[in-house]
């Protein structure tokens, strides 16, 4: 016991009266999305009469969950699955919510949860996009629980309606920059007060944001550049193939792919594309929008393709209408990127070198990358539909940032969280 007094802080007590408890479920959330969001989801999972704990794992949860009861965690990561062990289990815990699933510490409550069956959810940005969230059982990528097989899918999508694919919920995306900002130097520089918590990031967050400072000052000529290959793509003069970029901390690349850095993952394109695509035919690279600049992906890739012989056809772009681009490619490639969704619904043939949801036989290219090139398998338009209807199923409307598409999210949450049978919404 002293062990844990050592570990753990009590910063507040519980909040819940002890018939409510029993009548309702215990809910344990971890950390959450960098914004009021998951303080305000609390708030509302209180109000439905369930007890609602909250484990703070660095200085940042702390701030962003302010004044409501938690329990701060300030041990060791080496001992983290089994402080949370005895702890789920003396709380009677039912269900257990984070964002970032790969985060160790949600890495390892997935693994303890399923042990002592308790249910987990992962809550994240939506596979479907813009305006949804996904709230998914246990884990997504690799490990996501939805099937693969278009027969469970097709299955799934009975009687569900097409998703709202109407922007509804926009935010300036000064918002989103704010937050993430604020939650990562508050992480970094909140050391003093979780001085053995243990973060994963690939870069320091005074690093990553500094990147900015130079992707800032090139960023007119960025622009300039994607619009010339934007108008050249749509011109019909060039027949090109479309790569989507991640972020190289995207724990997408980590987790759910055999890549360890995203030029392996241009090493092996390149190198098929120079054996077997066709000779006039091109490659966009689009990077990611906040792609921080910290790789050097314009000098990279132009040595890369220098080494394949592929100098004066391969063309990196920040920037540019997605859709456009899309329409125009001959097709699209990518690690796991949600890019792939947009490719498949305007019907651009899709081939995904990592692991992802939608990745399945009637929608994505199914063959080896070599033959891609020239003979990709067509998207089945019945099939998507209704993969597009199945994956509601797990999506939520809605939106981190945007006020009302927050709050229209947390209700269906809430809703979901009270229903003693997880089947309704999900594939368990």
């Amino acid at each position: 016991m002293e062990k844990i007094r050592l570990e753990v802080e009590i910063e507040h007590v519980s909040q819940a009266e002890p018939n409510q408890a029993q009548d309702r479920r215990c809910i344990l959330m971890l950390q959450g999305h960098p914004s009021p969001f998951w303080g305000l989801l609390a708030d509302g999972l209180v109000a439905d009469g369930h007890r609602v704990l909250k484990v703070n794992l660095c200085f940042a949860d702390l701030v962003y969950w302010g004044r409501r009861p938690a329990v701060s965690y300030r041990g060791r990561y080496s001992k983290w699955a089994g402080w949370l062990r005895a702890y789920l289990q003396k709380e009677g815990v039912t269900d257990i919510l984070y964002y970032a699933d790969r985060l160790p510490y949600h890495a390892d409550a997935l693994e303890v949860g399923k042990e002592l069956d308790i249910r987990c959810w992962a809550i994240e940005h939506g596979y479907l996009r813009p305006d949804w969230l996904t709230m998914e059982p246990e884990a997504m990528g690799a490990l996501s629980t939805f099937p693969k097989d278009m027969a469970a899918i097709e299955r799934l999508s009975e009687g569900v309606e097409p998703p709202d694919m109407v922007n509804r919920y926009s935010y300036p995306f000064s918002v989103e920059a704010f937050h993430e900002v604020t939650f990562g130097l508050l992480q970094a520089y909140g050391r003093p007060f979780y001085p053995l918590y243990y973060s994963d990031k690939i870069y320091w967050p005074a690093v990553d944001y500094i990147g900015w400072l130079g992707e800032l000052a090139f960023e007119r000529r960025r622009k300039r550049e994607a619009e010339r290959l934007e108008q050249w793509a749509v011109s019909g003069e060039v027949s090109y193939n479309l790569i989507a970029m991640q972020i190289q901390a995207d724990y997408q690349i980590r987790a759910s792919s055999k890549y360890t850095h995203l030029l392996e993952f241009l090493e092996e394109v390149f190198a098929s594309f120079s054996r077997h695509a066709p000779s006039d035919r091109h490659l966009f690279i689009k990077l990611h929008p906040l792609d921080n600049g910290l790789e050097r992906w314009f000098s990279k890739t132009a040595r890369i393709a220098e080494r394949f012989g592929l100098g004066d056809r391969v063309h990196v772009m920040k920037g540019g209408d997605l859709t456009i681009l899309l329409r125009r490619s001959k097709g699209v490639v990518l690690v796991n990127s949600t890019v792939g969704l947009h490719a498949l619904r305007h019907n651009v043939p899709t081939y995904v070198a990592g692991a992802a949801v939608f990745d399945v036989a009637g929608l994505t290219h199914q063959g080896d990358l070599n033959t891609f090139w020239i003979h990709p398998d067509a998207v089945d338009t019945k099939c998507f539909d209704a993969f597009q209807r199945a994956i509601t199923r797990i999506q939520i409307k809605g939106s981190f940032y945007n006020p009302e598409g927050r709050e229209v999210a947390i209700k269906e949450i809430r809703k979901r969280l009270s229903v003693d049978d997880p089947q309704a919404f999900s594939m368990m």
